[in-house]
């Protein structure tokens, strides 16, 4: 009887030591895993950035700002741009960041805190630019529109005719909600399938955790 006492205390003792080298090993494999989906975001953004860059370089509107003769919007829509890859870099960096902290972290809380900041960072990336697709959709009509002299013709007859307005207001709208929803199903496909399995992992290191 003694000895059977002493044969379930040893089991006991054997039991817990497989117990922690198993969350030993499970928080190993989360925390690689982990790192590897913040390196893609990083990586993402950088194409990303690097993308519109070159979209830019290739695609000529000088002939168009020309056209509108008025060097305060040329002015304005530069301040704009640079505007845009700045926040754009500034967004990289937090990546970079967020990266390098999950990467070198050993502790399970320091890791879920991390990946919950990681996740409202690329919300935030996420959100800013869809913003700025409306914005600069919205800007890109009404300056071509309004001051484009190409336009004089179709400025006249829409002034004349309130429903054909009202029709071209609306059709500017749709285009508008399209270039939004293409861009929020393309980042939903994208930055969103990172994240969930980033929550995947949130929830496993809280399983481990409490």
């Amino acid at each position: 009887m003694k000895e059977l006492d002493l044969l379930k205390k040893d089991w006991k003792k054997n039991s817990d030591s497989f117990e922690q080298i198993s969350e030993k090993e499970i928080y190993k494999m989360i925390h690689k895993k982990s790192s590897s989906i913040v390196k893609w975001i990083l990586i993402i953004s950088i194409l990303e950035i690097s993308f519109w860059t070159f979209s830019n370089i290739f695609i000529n509107t000088d002939d168009v700002l020309r056209k509108i003769n008025h060097p305060e919007i040329v002015i304005t829509l530069e301040y704009l741009t640079y505007l845009n890859y700045l926040v754009g870099l500034i967004f990289v960096f937090i990546f970079y960041k967020n990266y390098t902290t999950i990467s070198t972290t050993v502790a399970t809380k320091s890791l879920m805190s991390a990946i919950l900041r990681t996740r409202k960072t690329v919300q935030y990336y996420v959100w800013y630019n869809l913003g700025m697709i409306v914005v600069t959709s919205i800007l890109s009509f009404f300056i071509a529109f309004v001051y484009n002299p190409d336009m004089a013709f179709l400025r006249e007859k829409l002034a004349i005719n309130g429903k054909a307005m009202f029709t071209t207001i609306g059709i500017l709208i749709l285009v508008i909600l399209g270039f939004f929803g293409l861009f929020w199903c393309f980042y939903r496909l994208l930055y969103g399938t990172l994240l969930r399995r980033l929550y995947v992992n949130y929830k496993e290191l809280k399983k481990i955790d409490f």
